[in-house]
């Protein structure tokens, strides 16, 4: 079965994001890449660039990564009021629901405090602080 691996986008704050998510997911970044790792003669970022991140991951889980850069402002900019993609996470415990919820919510805006839902999943929605809409669920029946 093909694994799920959210790749999000940050206006220059990348790292501060994935460390964050970092203290509430726990684990090791597997990759840490800034532009000035790519940056050649021919084709230079420029010098407020060269500290931004170009690709960063971190284990979340069984074979799954939440992936990420920032863009170049050449690029344009990331909207993060109308970033209106969610990413979804099945926790294996109400336990862990809660601790996913409140951790990544800390800062953030709910839209749905986590709680039992009339389809019968333990489930609550927000906005992280850096813009990121998450689900979390628990459903003792999966």
């Amino acid at each position: 079965m093909p694994h799920l691996n959210p790749y999000i986008h940050f206006n220059g704050n990348a790292e501060e994001a994935f460390t964050f998510y970092k203290s509430v997911f726990g684990g090791e970044f597997e990759t840490v890449s800034h532009f000035k790792d790519f940056s050649n003669p021919e084709h230079p970022f420029p010098e407020h660039e060269l500290h931004k991140i170009a690709h960063i991951s971190l284990p979340i889980g069984a074979g799954s990564y939440l992936m990420g850069s920032d863009v170049p402002k050449m690029l344009g900019t990331v909207n993060e009021q109308e970033n209106r993609s969610k990413i979804s996470i099945t926790a294996e415990s109400k336990e862990e629901a809660d601790r996913l919820y409140n951790g990544l919510s800390a800062g953030g805006a709910v839209e749905m405090p986590i709680g039992d839902s009339p389809w019968g999943a333990y489930f609550g929605m927000f906005r992280d602080r850096y813009g990121i809409e998450w689900m979390v669920s628990f459903n003792e029946r999966r």
